[in-house]
């Protein structure tokens, strides 16, 4: 599956719930084919504006031998080092420095890019042009707890965009190396891992930000079940939907699933998968019972850059739709798809071609 990466960009933005830094990068001269561009674009316009801004810096702890004594004396290290018979003694102070940990994921995230194959010479300058701006800062070693020990706050949550970049192009860069020594980076798009769950936060931040008739959220479902005690009970698999779409007069379960290929082969036909048509009606038949949602409504969603399906059925008094979303074409057709998706359930469609259940 390829996705122009105009569009990865704002599909991450809304994922990541970072719509108010969304416009601040550039995007529009990034080839719209290669994904290190995008990234390195990403990086560069993002540490300008920190430039511009103020690199965010905070109290760090030094240990020093000094003539001058300062912060709190460290006797054990000066009786170890006799240091008083040079007149100095060993000393720890805290010190205001730019050097912290989210500047050290930047700087050394923006030297792996920069040595990554694929990149283009335009934006590697970029990269190298900007990095000269945090040569009083230190590459660390980054490891998936590296990014958990980052604390943003109030002040400091403009980073969290360049930060999550930060942590996608890690997870994305390859141990191998091409000819050159530069690094491989895969296509993040094809991790069968993390894309189901960006396309879940994707669909459900965009509905929260972009539309006013529903409430939005990830609703948990009870089972319509009598159980005879609480370890039957407690055996029972919990049941969240990706995203609810409530209001007074319609409310609507999504469930966002993220293949290869909308359809699955059997038999010499294309069918839907079986699975997600089990899971989305037993979330369905489960929720009835919930006043208000006697009549509430399904709809499948996958991610397609190619062919497109349409198809409308009526389920034990459910309405269910499996719409794909082409995500190969200008955003502002995906933003009015998803909109329409939900406005008007009833609208006559391109593709005609219904296969049944199985």
């Amino acid at each position: 599956m390829t996705i122009p990466v105009q569009n990865i960009y704002f599909l991450l933005c809304y994922a990541w719930a970072n719509l108010e830094q969304r416009d601040s990068v550039n995007i529009d001269a990034v080839d719209p084919h290669n994904v290190s561009d995008l990234y390195a674009r990403v990086l560069s316009n993002g540490v300008q504006r920190l430039i511009k801004r103020g690199l965010d810096r905070s109290y760090t702890l030094h240990s020093e031998e000094t003539p001058q004594l300062r912060g709190r004396i460290d006797f054990a290290q000066s009786i170890k080092r006799q240091t008083w018979q040079q007149g100095r003694m060993h000393c720890e102070f805290d010190e205001l420095s730019h050097n912290i940990l989210h500047n050290q994921i930047i700087k050394t995230t923006i030297g792996n890019l920069i040595n990554t194959a694929g990149l283009s010479r335009e934006r590697r300058e970029e990269l190298v042009s900007v990095n000269r701006y945090l040569k009083t800062i230190d590459r660390i070693h980054l490891t998936a707890a590296t990014f958990k020990r980052v604390q943003l706050h109030r002040n400091n949550s403009h980073y969290r965009l360049l930060l999550s970049f930060c942590e996608l192009i890690r997870d994305s860069l390859l141990p191998e190396k091409d000819a050159a020594g530069r690094r491989l980076m895969k296509e993040f798009i094809e991790d069968e891992q993390k894309m189901p769950k960006l396309f879940e936060n994707f669909v459900k931040h965009f509905y929260q930000k972009e539309q006013t008739h529903y409430r939005v959220s990830s609703k948990r479902i009870d089972w319509d079940a009598t159980c005879a005690d609480q370890a039957s009970a407690d055996a029972l698999p919990g049941m969240l939907t990706d995203v609810t779409l409530e209001s007074p007069g319609r409310n609507i379960i999504i469930d966002c699933k993220f293949y290869k290929e909308a359809l699955t082969q059997r038999w010499g036909r294309e069918i839907i998968h079986s699975a997600n048509l089990y899971q989305l009606f037993s979330y369905l038949k489960n929720k009835e019972k919930d006043p208000g949602w006697e009549n509430c409504e399904g709809i499948l969603l996958y991610p397609t850059v190619q062919e497109s399906y349409d198809f409308n059925y009526t389920l034990a008094g459910h309405k269910v739709r499996i719409y794909t979303l082409n995500l190969n074409q200008h955003w502002t057709k995906i933003s009015e798809e998803l909109k329409q998706l939900v406005n008007d359930y009833d609208e006559n469609k391109e593709n005609k071609k219904t296969p049944q259940p199985t």
